[in-house]
């Protein structure tokens, strides 16, 4: 059987040191843990078949801290798009990373070569309308999914179990945008993003609730969403079959130091379970990850 890839891109986790201002050294996570060993945090490495753990560059050679959209770009086309720009851009994608990500996404990148892609997040009735009045503009994934030719995942999905929303646990869509939508636990959505591998070569899903929390410097509220991650892993992780491969990695570091509030210059994790663990062996930056995403799926898995 092909081997699949599931990709979660958490946004603005980065791997910091060992101290008490890193909500990832304070937080148990026992399940991530026990897979790597100890806590997600700076000079944590693991490489052993079928498991990878490793710190990648996302400052890309270019002065000053990361951002998302450079970042996000980058990490999803495999083109340095912050040496392209000649600066870190924060926020959306302008119109020169638009054109990049138009090209260069790995969901295009997979649909072309035959593969089927999809993204995992589900969106809500109101987004394309405000993106029509201009009170909303695309990020990267969205961009990415549009370039594809893809089809977008919707609140039906949602409610079917065949889409996650960005939060997890639809805790948002019920507290903010008072769509009424039944609390899960972390666990059953991990699960429900594994069985999206059941019909699809390559599954992307993107959470930016680190972003969000690392931002507002609330180190309740970050170990919180990191007890849900860790249980959101082990979900996915539990009801993955031998042949996914799940990679997860971030656009630039922010959860990890709640001292600042502002985006870190540290690296951040290359996270790989599953057999093709070894294409991503010698990634250094976020620029290698779309790669070894590509080499995992053509079962290249000793692949630089």
């Amino acid at each position: 059987m092909s081997p699949q890839v599931i990709f979660v891109f958490l946004d603005g986790v980065g791997l910091g040191p060992a101290e008490d201002s890193n909500p990832f050294w304070l937080a148990p996570m026992p399940n991530l843990s026990q897979l790597l060993g100890g806590p997600l945090v700076d000079g944590r490495a693991v490489e052993q078949p079928g498991l990878l753990l490793k710190g990648i560059d996302a400052c890309l050679g270019v002065e000053g801290r990361p951002q998302s959209a450079t970042g996000q770009t980058a990490l999803f086309t495999g083109v340095n798009a912050a040496q392209l720009l000649g600066y870190h851009l924060t926020a959306y994608p302008n119109g020169p990373l638009t054109e990049l990500i138009n090209e260069h996404n790995i969901l295009k990148r997979a649909t072309e070569s035959g593969y089927r892609a999809t993204f995992a997040n589900a969106y809500t009735p109101t987004y394309f309308q405000l993106v029509k009045e201009g009170k909303r503009r695309h990020s990267a994934t969205t961009l990415s999914v549009l370039a594809a030719g893809l089809p977008f995942r919707l609140i039906a999905d949602l409610e079917r179990g065949q889409a996650v929303y960005w939060d997890i646990t639809h805790r948002f869509l019920n507290e903010y945008l008072k769509i009424p939508m039944p609390i899960i636990e972390p666990e059953l959505a991990g699960q429900r993003l594994a069985r999206l591998a059941d019909d699809h070569d390559l599954v992307l899903y993107e959470c930016f609730l680190p972003d969000l929390i690392g931002h507002r410097k609330n180190v309740q509220e970050a170990l919180i969403l990191l007890e849900t991650l860790d249980r959101f892993l082990a979900g996915l992780l539990n009801e993955m079959g031998p042949t996914v491969n799940l990679v997860v990695s971030s656009d630039h570091g922010n959860l990890e130091d709640m001292n600042i509030g502002i985006h870190t210059t540290h690296p951040v994790p290359l996270l790989v379970v599953g057999p093709g663990a070894g294409a991503f062996r010698e990634a250094q930056a976020i620029t290698d990850v779309a790669g070894g995403i590509m080499a995992v799926l053509r079962g290249e898995t000793h692949c630089a």
